[in-house]
C-alpha cells in the first residue's frame, strides 16, 4: 500500500538534499565562529590581491610623471595614504563578511533545523510501518 505522507515528505527531503541542503550540510560541520573566521581569512587574501592589482595598476597608469618626479615625491605621504586606504578597505570588506556570512550560516541552522524534523518524523513514520508490519505478521502465523 502506499503511503502518500510518506511519500511526500521523502520528495521534500530529497529536494532540499539536492537543492540548498547541500550547502547547508556543508556548513553544519563548522562551528559559526570557525566558518565565519576561514571567510574572513579568505576576504582578506581576496582584498589585498585585489588591492595589490590596483595598486600595480595606478602605478603603470601614472609611471611616466612617477619617473619624472622621482626625486621630488614625498614618497612617505604616498605610503600613508595607500596604506590607510589598504585599511580602511579591508575594514569595511571584513565588517561586510562578518554581516554577511554571519546571517548565512544562521539562515542555513534554520533550514537544517527544519530538515531534521522532517526527518524524525519520517523516522516515526517507519516505526509506525514497521509495527503495522510486525503486528500483521503475528497475525499470520497464528
Amino acid at each position: 500500500m502506499l503511503n502518500i505522507r510518506k511519500t511526500r515528505l521523502m520528495t521534500k527531503l530529497a529536494i532540499y538534499e539536492e537543492g540548498s541542503g547541500k550547502e547547508d550540510i556543508r556548513l553544519s560541520k563548522y562551528y559559526k565562529s570557525d566558518y565565519v573566521r576561514f571567510q574572513i581569512l579568505k576576504t582578506i587574501l581576496a582584498v589585498t590581491f585585489g588591492y595589490l592589482l590596483v595598486l600595480a595598476l595606478v602605478v603603470l597608469y601614472k609611471s611616466e610623471y612617477l619617473i619624472a618626479q622621482a626625486v621630488t615625491l614625498d614618497y612617505h605621504a604616498i605610503g600613508i595614504t595607500v596604506l590607510v586606504g589598504y585599511i580602511i578597505l579591508l575594514t569595511i570588506y571584513i565588517v561586510g563578511t562578518i554581516i554577511g556570512y554571519s546571517i548565512k550560516y544562521d539562515l542555513s541552522r534554520g533550514k537544517l533545523t527544519k530538515y531534521f524534523r522532517m526527518l524524525k518524523v519520517m523516522r516515526k513514520i517507519y516505526r509506525e510501518e514497521e509495527a503495522l508490519q510486525s503486528e500483521s505478521d503475528d497475525g499470520q502465523e497464528q
